[in-house]
Protein backbone atom coordinates (compact mmCIF):
# COMPACT_ATOMS: atom_id res chain seq x y z
CA UNK A 1 0.00 0.00 0.00
CA UNK A 2 2.62 2.24 0.62
CA UNK A 3 4.67 1.43 -2.59
CA UNK A 4 1.49 2.67 -4.03
CA UNK A 5 0.81 5.92 -2.51
CA UNK A 6 4.75 6.43 -2.75
CA UNK A 7 4.58 6.03 -6.54
CA UNK A 8 1.33 7.90 -6.89
CA UNK A 9 2.83 10.70 -5.41
CA UNK A 10 6.16 10.36 -7.55
CA UNK A 11 3.85 10.36 -10.74
CA UNK A 12 2.01 13.68 -9.65
CA UNK A 13 5.69 15.24 -8.71
CA UNK A 14 6.48 14.29 -12.08
CA UNK A 15 3.82 15.40 -14.51
CA UNK A 16 3.86 18.68 -12.17
CA UNK A 17 7.42 19.44 -12.65
CA UNK A 18 7.20 18.54 -16.56
CA UNK A 19 4.09 20.87 -16.72
CA UNK A 20 6.56 23.86 -16.04
CA UNK A 21 8.08 23.62 -19.41
CA UNK A 22 6.66 24.59 -22.45
CA UNK A 23 6.34 22.01 -25.66
CA UNK A 24 8.87 24.08 -27.66
CA UNK A 25 11.62 23.99 -25.03
CA UNK A 26 10.97 27.48 -23.80
CA UNK A 27 10.63 27.48 -20.14
CA UNK A 28 7.21 28.66 -19.06
CA UNK A 29 7.18 31.67 -16.60
CA UNK A 30 5.40 31.70 -13.89
CA UNK A 31 3.39 34.51 -12.83
CA UNK A 32 3.66 35.29 -8.95
CA UNK A 33 0.14 35.71 -7.55
CA UNK A 34 -0.58 38.99 -5.95
CA UNK A 35 0.15 39.91 -2.55
CA UNK A 36 -3.01 39.48 -0.60
CA UNK A 37 -5.64 43.03 -0.04
CA UNK A 38 -4.81 44.56 3.01
CA UNK A 39 -7.34 46.42 4.73
CA UNK A 40 -6.68 49.14 6.59
CA UNK A 41 -9.45 50.18 8.36
CA UNK A 42 -9.54 45.80 9.75
CA UNK A 43 -5.51 46.55 10.71
CA UNK A 44 -5.69 49.14 12.27
CA UNK A 45 -9.00 48.70 14.19
CA UNK A 46 -7.55 44.83 15.49
CA UNK A 47 -4.67 46.81 16.89
CA UNK A 48 -6.84 49.56 18.53
CA UNK A 49 -8.71 46.83 19.97
CA UNK A 50 -5.95 45.43 21.61
CA UNK A 51 -5.63 48.94 23.75
CA UNK A 52 -7.01 49.30 26.97
CA UNK A 53 -8.52 52.80 27.32
CA UNK A 54 -9.36 54.86 29.63
CA UNK A 55 -13.20 54.90 28.20
CA UNK A 56 -14.56 53.40 25.17
CA UNK A 57 -13.69 55.19 21.83
CA UNK A 58 -16.02 54.12 19.11
CA UNK A 59 -14.35 52.45 16.05
CA UNK A 60 -15.39 55.98 14.34
CA UNK A 61 -13.87 57.97 17.03
CA UNK A 62 -10.14 56.00 16.26
CA UNK A 63 -10.99 55.45 12.31
CA UNK A 64 -10.74 59.92 12.33
CA UNK A 65 -7.21 59.63 13.26
CA UNK A 66 -5.36 57.68 10.64
CA UNK A 67 -5.80 59.97 7.66
CA UNK A 68 -4.69 62.96 9.81
CA UNK A 69 -1.72 61.20 11.03
CA UNK A 70 -0.69 60.14 7.28
CA UNK A 71 -1.73 63.87 6.23
CA UNK A 72 0.36 65.55 9.10
CA UNK A 73 3.67 63.11 8.32
CA UNK A 74 3.38 63.51 4.57
CA UNK A 75 3.71 67.06 5.53
CA UNK A 76 6.96 65.94 7.45
CA UNK A 77 5.47 66.84 10.60
CA UNK A 78 6.98 64.60 13.71
CA UNK A 79 4.93 62.17 16.25
CA UNK A 80 5.85 65.12 18.48
CA UNK A 81 4.14 67.57 16.38
CA UNK A 82 0.75 65.52 15.72
CA UNK A 83 0.37 65.12 19.64
CA UNK A 84 1.19 68.88 20.71
CA UNK A 85 -2.17 70.26 21.44
CA UNK A 86 -1.23 73.62 20.28
CA UNK A 87 0.44 72.34 16.85
CA UNK A 88 -1.45 69.43 15.63
CA UNK A 89 -3.54 68.51 18.38
CA UNK A 90 -3.76 65.21 17.05
CA UNK A 91 -3.29 62.88 20.41
CA UNK A 92 -5.79 60.14 20.26
CA UNK A 93 -8.56 61.67 23.55
CA UNK A 94 -12.26 62.15 22.86
CA UNK A 95 -14.63 63.61 25.47
CA UNK A 96 -15.44 60.77 27.44
CA UNK A 97 -11.99 57.90 26.11
CA UNK A 98 -8.20 58.91 26.12
CA UNK A 99 -4.88 56.75 26.46
CA UNK A 100 -1.61 56.93 28.07
CA UNK A 101 1.15 58.22 25.93
CA UNK A 102 2.78 54.64 25.44
CA UNK A 103 -0.48 53.34 24.46
CA UNK A 104 -1.06 56.39 21.76
CA UNK A 105 2.06 55.88 20.49
CA UNK A 106 1.04 51.81 19.98
CA UNK A 107 -1.61 53.50 18.11
CA UNK A 108 -0.04 56.25 16.32
CA UNK A 109 2.04 53.55 14.79
CA UNK A 110 -0.69 50.89 14.16
CA UNK A 111 -2.41 53.53 12.11
CA UNK A 112 0.48 54.47 9.95
CA UNK A 113 1.78 50.95 9.52
CA UNK A 114 -2.02 50.64 7.69
CA UNK A 115 -2.67 53.80 6.14
CA UNK A 116 0.47 55.19 5.21
CA UNK A 117 3.50 52.70 5.66
CA UNK A 118 5.95 54.90 3.78
CA UNK A 119 6.57 56.61 7.06
CA UNK A 120 7.07 53.89 9.14
CA UNK A 121 10.37 53.82 9.16
CA UNK A 122 10.81 57.55 9.77
CA UNK A 123 8.35 57.41 12.62
CA UNK A 124 9.58 54.28 14.51
CA UNK A 125 13.01 55.78 14.19
CA UNK A 126 11.85 59.34 15.89
CA UNK A 127 9.63 57.27 18.83
CA UNK A 128 12.81 54.93 19.50
CA UNK A 129 15.25 58.01 19.63
CA UNK A 130 12.62 60.16 22.09
CA UNK A 131 12.49 56.61 23.74
CA UNK A 132 8.51 55.94 23.23
CA UNK A 133 8.86 53.08 21.30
Amino acid sequence: MRRAIAAVLAAALLAGLTACGSSDGKPTVVKASPAPTVNPRGEFLGAAHEITFNGAPTDGELLAYPPQWCKGLDAGHSAAWLFDLDQGDLYPVGDEWGTVKQDADTLLVAGVKAYCPKNLAALTAELRAAGDY
